[in-house]
């Protein structure tokens, strides 16, 4: 049997899944599910958790609230809304990870390098705000019709990546709808990979580890070769009720512990 350095795996998974109830109850139920971290999402659709959280409990109130259920925090998510209103926020808890989009549109692979150049030279406000508040700023995939979608595309990325404050949060449900491997982009992004996803393209729970049909021993064996330092993040689109989300999650926790121990043993 082939030996594997021993790998930490760290577990986070995100408020945007509780999105109807206040913060203090999602951390509240985050923890009591054994979580390591959370990952507080500002305003997207009914979810205002960072927005919240920043006007009514500011930095202090945030920190211990975080501290009251020993969590961490893993990211904060700022699709809809942007990374600067949030930044000295983050900086305030001790820096950390924003998450973003990365920009929309189709970009034919002879134009990927100008493009990708140029959203970087967009990024780069944003990356002196991550450097003044010790913060890094982590671009998620998409499938079709956004600039980051593809290997090619993470490649052009990797090279052109101006700044150890930028990096990929990999979403492997976008991967999987274009039939891109995920282990293969995992071993790619190394060092650039900063949050990952346990998310896979079912519909409804499926999308859970646990659930799904897909085999997640192969990305933890992949992250654990890497040494990824981040988080893994249990993680699906929609809502269900609270009790019915915790039970879900507290599944897909316990699958990703036995599937870890898997993956080292291996």
């Amino acid at each position: 049997m082939q030996t594997h350095d021993p790998w930490p795996m760290r577990l986070s998974t995100s408020s945007v899944q509780f999105g109807s109830l206040p913060i203090e109850r999602v951390c509240e139920r985050i923890a009591a599910l054994g979580f390591d971290a959370i990952d507080i999402w500002a305003e997207f659709y009914a979810c205002r958790h960072l927005d919240d959280a920043a006007e009514r409990l500011g930095a202090d109130g945030l920190r211990d609230l975080l501290a009251k259920h020993n969590l961490q925090l893993s990211a904060i998510t700022v699709y809809l809304s942007s990374y600067e209103p949030f930044a000295k926020l983050l900086g305030r808890l001790g820096g950390g990870i924003a998450i973003r989009s990365a920009p929309e549109g189709e970009v034919v692979p002879e134009d990927l390098t100008r493009h990708m150049k140029s959203f970087f030279e967009q990024l780069k406000p944003l990356i002196d705000l991550a450097e003044q508040y010790d913060s890094y700023l982590a671009i998620e995939n998409y499938a079709s019709g956004f600039l980051l979608t593809t290997l090619d595309s993470f490649k052009a990325f990797m090279d052109l990546n101006p700044s150890p404050r930028v990096g990929v949060a990999l979403a492997p449900y976008h991967l999987q709808a274009n039939g891109t491997s995920v282990t293969e982009a995992i071993r790619l992004l190394d060092d650039q990979l900063l949050f990952f996803y346990a998310w896979q393209r079912q519909p409804e729970l499926n999308q859970l580890p646990g659930y799904g049909t897909t085999d997640v021993v192969p990305w933890l064996k992949a992250l654990a070769e890497i040494g990824y330092a981040g988080y893994v993040n249990p993680f699906m689109r929609g809502e269900p009720e609270p009790d019915a989300m915790c039970a879900a999650l507290s599944t897909s926790r316990d699958h990703l512990l036995t599937r870890h121990q898997r993956a080292l043993a291996d």
